[in-house]
């Protein structure tokens, strides 16, 4: 039986979205089923219509289904991506996290492997304290964490982050697109071995 994946992402101006592509093509080639799936917006419409950049990129991802927690329950494994707002996860992500009480609280987020990656305008901009804080909330899931640690060269080439891949402001190269491909292998390959013979 194929890994069930749930890639769960907020992007405001394409990278978040971008990273979860890259992992959802990683994931399917290791022979995961996926669902790519988008947190909601919750900045006022007439903010980010003001913005350029921030209605283009909600413009892009419009078809995207929005994530719910039937797609939660359904996966074994999660794959999150958010960028750091002041040292932690973007609100959006949080207040989609904010509503899975329900499902945390009859066990069906417990024992599923999960990682998670995340961005910021600059090289120190909190990306590490954004992946620790979202972990402590899968801690409290009684989710298995699987961060890439230093497990292939693709991550110290990425920058060395052990907690997951954080990227700076700007395209994705062949460096990031390695280390998040390393990323989403390894939580299928994780997941699948903590998945229940059939």
């Amino acid at each position: 039986m194929a890994v069930k994946l749930a890639i769960v992402f907020y992007s405001t101006y394409g990278t978040n979205h971008a990273m979860a592509e890259v992992a959802a093509e990683a994931a399917r080639a290791a022979g995961a089923e996926v669902r790519l799936r988008r947190v909601a917006e919750t900045a006022p419409a007439e903010v980010v219509a003001g913005q350029e950049a921030w209605k283009a990129q909600a413009d892009r991802m419009a078809d995207i289904p929005l994530v719910t927690a039937d797609d939660m329950e359904w996966a074994d494994a999660y794959f999150f991506s958010a960028p750091t707002r002041y040292g932690t996860v973007a609100s959006q992500m949080r207040a989609f996290i904010d509503t899975l009480g329900g499902l945390w609280f009859e066990g069906k987020l417990a024992d599923k492997a999960v990682t998670a990656v995340t961005s910021a305008q600059n090289a120190h901009g909190g990306q590490e304290t954004t992946l620790v804080g979202i972990y402590t909330t899968f801690m409290h899931w009684g989710a298995i964490l699987v961060p890439p640690g230093y497990t292939d060269q693709a991550i110290f080439a990425a920058g060395g982050n052990p907690y997951g891949y954080s990227h700076t402001a700007g395209a994705l190269d062949d460096t990031a697109r390695a280390a998040l491909a390393h990323q989403a292998r390894r939580l299928v390959q994780v997941a699948g071995r903590l998945k229940p013979a059939s």
